[in-house]
């Protein structure tokens, strides 16, 4: 059987919420490229998790649908009173423009047929509903991370999970960058993490991203390696995080799609 995820969060599903809160950096974009629910109202969240973006949503009016692979954390978002539907993005079980809006938050990348998944969201939309798809290019991972720096092995295989801003609007023409600039720790993503670098030695920040969970498990040397290489920069005054603020100010720290169907 084909690869459904590039990741399980089985294990971060226990502890997730701890410092994978639904960002306000975030949702200010989201609501943006959703706007305000009118009418129908139906949300589908492709990729929640534990519902935390769909809880936050739910008090703008929406009526969510959070759709995910992983039991353990769709268990939680339905102790957070979220209908819930355990589903392949890249194969979704819903009728055609059976929702008003879709939104994919920091997920695609651990979807193997990413362009699937994207075909799946375009098809469950109804015409003239929006798709808000929030993560990282690319672009992203080659410009705005200093991590590959104390982290090498990890670089190749990000960068080819992520596809370019040219192939995610080939999927969805006419869609509109809106950038997204981390000013808070609520949801603690990798890009979060990387403003603030001191927090990337403690392992209750950094364990919540499937970026070290597989450092940690696949390539524990390279891990302890790099932690001590920035422990030693920062200790002697020098911030990694200075070293992509330019490019940050092109690309943002990660990025909103905003996209509408077109209307038949």
């Amino acid at each position: 059987m084909a690869e459904r995820t590039r990741h399980v969060y089985d294990r971060q599903a226990e502890t997730y919420d701890s410092t994978r809160g639904a960002s306000p950096s975030v949702l200010g974009p989201l609501r943006e490229a959703l706007g305000r629910p009118r009418g129908e109202r139906r949300l589908l969240d492709v990729g929640g998790g534990t519902g935390n973006y769909a809880l936050a949503l739910r008090e703008d009016g929406w009526d969510p649908l959070v759709v995910d692979l992983n039991a353990a954390m769709l268990a939680r978002a339905a102790a957070k009173g979220l209908p819930t539907l355990q589903a392949d993005a890249a194969a979704l079980p819903l009728p055609d423009a059976s929702a008003d809006a879709v939104m994919l938050v920091a997920m695609l990348h651990h979807v193997p047929d990413w362009r699937a998944a994207l075909g799946e969201a375009r098809r469950v939309l109804r015409p003239g509903g929006r798709l808000a798809l929030m993560g990282w290019t690319r672009e992203h991972m080659r410009r705005v991370t200093w991590l590959s720096d104390y982290f090498p092995v990890m670089h190749a295989g990000l960068a080819r999970e992520h596809p370019t801003l040219a192939e995610l609007e080939r999927e969805l023409p006419g869609a509109r960058l809106v950038r997204v600039e981390f000013d808070d720790l609520a949801d603690a993503c990798l890009a979060a993490l990387q403003r603030r670098p001191e927090l990337v030695l403690d392992p209750g920040w950094r364990r919540q991203t499937s970026y070290f969970e597989k450092l940690e498990t696949r390539h524990p040397d390279e891990l302890r390696a790099g932690l001590a290489r920035l422990r030693a920069d920062l200790d002697a005054g020098e911030n990694p995080d200075d070293r992509v603020a330019a490019a940050r100010r092109r690309w943002g720290d990660a990025a909103v799609l905003a996209w509408a169907k077109p209307a038949r």
